[in-house]
């Protein structure tokens, strides 16, 4: 199994239409036993929590978000994990909203430690 993300930090590598996680955006991830959850905000996203299960290199999660304008939101995620070379993680995600029309894919990436 690819390695835990239990306090790894992640951020999109491009942002996605308005009012969704973008560039700005940090998820904080945690994992314990096949449970998978993380914090986020930054960006168009005041707040958001994702929560699922992770079965190998595998996440499955759904998440809900708060938005500027007082706006909820919410969607279903499965992801791959992937080790890159340099030995930080990327998770190649697809995802569709639940609570509005959409869907689609993107990535994100550990932060180094060094990244605002």
């Amino acid at each position: 199994m690819p390695r835990s993300l239990d306090g790894l930090v992640l951020a999109p590598v491009a942002d996605q239409a308005p009012g969704q996680v973008g560039t700005r955006t940090r998820f904080t991830y945690h994992e314990k036993d096949g449970e998978i959850w993380a914090e986020y905000a930054g960006g168009d996203v005041v707040r958001g929590h994702l929560v699922g299960t992770r079965d190998g290199d595998r996440l499955d999660f759904r998440y809900v978000q708060l938005k500027p304008d007082g706006t909820t939101s919410s969607g279903h995620c499965v992801s791959t994990v992937v080790e890159l070379p340099d030995g930080r993680v990327r998770l190649d995600e697809t995802w569709e909203w639940e609570s509005q029309d959409g869907s689609g894919t993107s990535v994100v990436e550990q932060l180094t430690e060094h990244a605002p």
